[in-house]
């Protein structure tokens, strides 16, 4: 496989680390400062976004290692 794959998926994996890193912690931000008035549906949405990218940042990374 050209080394472009490899890069690209390199990059994707990062990027999908990086942002459900920042959601989880938006969501623990919102759920200790906003108190009862922010629906909890709000807040377990964003942990299970951010929990989702975290997934996928691994199943990425292992494809990755399999393009070699």
């Amino acid at each position: 496989m050209p080394s472009i794959f490899r890069r690209l998926a390199t990059i994707v994996a990062w990027v999908l680390f990086v942002f459900g890193l920042l959601r989880l912690l938006i969501g623990l931000v919102m759920a200790f400062s906003t108190g009862p008035e922010l629906p909890a549906t709000q807040v377990y949405l964003d942990f299970a976004v951010g929990v989702g990218s975290l997934t996928l940042s691994v199943v990425v990374m292992k494809l990755r290692q399999m393009l070699k």
